[in-house]
Order: structure tokens, then sequence, then C-alpha cells
């Protein structure tokens, strides 16, 4: 029985996306090279990002932080994860992440892959680095979650005033 593709990719290599919630993408193995058993793919992120809070009803997230820090909100309690840390949100768990480093690099993986179709639809080829700093859509965003059934955005990001001023501020 196979299982998926074997995939080799090195520093660099990988489809590049800018991502409307925000970041730079670059997939490392898609749901289609894994069969769906996962995605896994870099984020780059600046300062001031955040998500809204949201679930995965049928796929666990867990987010490894491999260059910076975030501010996560998991189901309503806030932890400080920086560099070498990871938080994971088992589907159904309410969730939300703020970039409270100049910039950050994250490495996400879903399991299964099926959330993937969520993040494709909401992407486009990124044209340089820069892209990780583009603004995010979350009109755009907000649209495609209606439509699917990988992710539920429950509301804005959770974070107050103060966290949302300190993580600008720096």
């Amino acid at each position: 029985m196979n299982t998926g593709t074997p995939i080799i990719r090195q520093a660099g290599e990988g489809e590049r996306l800018w991502f409307a919630g925000g970041g730079l993408f670059t997939m490392k193995a898609s749901a289609a090279e894994t069969n769906d058993a996962f995605v896994l793919f870099e984020d780059r992120v600046v300062r001031g990002k955040t998500t809204p809070l949201h679930l995965h009803p049928h796929e666990d997230e867990t987010i490894y932080v491999l260059e910076g820090e975030l501010l996560v909100d998991m189901d309503g309690e806030r932890h400080r994860i920086g560099t070498g840390g990871l938080f994971v949100a088992p589907r159904g768990v309410p969730h939300a992440f703020l970039v409270t480093s100049e910039t950050a690099h994250l490495l996400a993986l879903q399991t299964p892959g099926t959330g993937e179709a969520f993040y494709r639809a909401v992407s486009e080829p990124a044209r340089s680095e820069a892209d990780a700093e583009r603004p995010p859509d979350f009109a755009r965003l907000r649209e495609a979650a209606e439509r699917s059934d990988t992710i539920e955005l429950l509301g804005p990001p959770p974070f107050d005033d103060v966290e949302l001023e300190a993580a600008a501020a720096g």
C-alpha cells in the first residue's frame, strides 16, 4: 500500500505562497504528496501578525517556532512561545497567536492534510521575500472560511489593546 510520494526538500525549496492571513508560506510537504496524512509548511511572519480566534474541527495543528516569539491564546489561556518551543492545538480547541518578535519563522503541521485546501483558497504565488510583510486580507479569509469545513473563525483576535500595542512597539 502506497502511503504517499517520497519527499526530499532542502532549505529554501518548496512552493512559495503569500497567505491572505499574513505571511509567506513555503510548502514542504503537501497533502497530495502525503496521501492526505498531513501538510507541512514553513511560515515567515512579521511583528504584529495575528490570527483570528479559530479552531479546526477535523485537524490537529502543531506550530514549532524555528525563530522568534509568539503570544498564543489556547482555549482562553495565554502562553509565550519562543525559539525552539511549540504549541499543539488539538482539533476543536479554540486558538490564536500574535507575533511579538520583529520576525518569526514557523514550521506548521496539520494532521490530517485536509486543511490544505483552505490555505490554498486564500493564497497566491509569492513574488518575493517582501510578501511576508504584506498586510493580511481578512475579508478574503472570512469568505473562504465560510465555505470551508476545515476551519471555523470564532471571532477577532483575542488579544487586548495592551498586548497588540506591546507587540507593535517591540
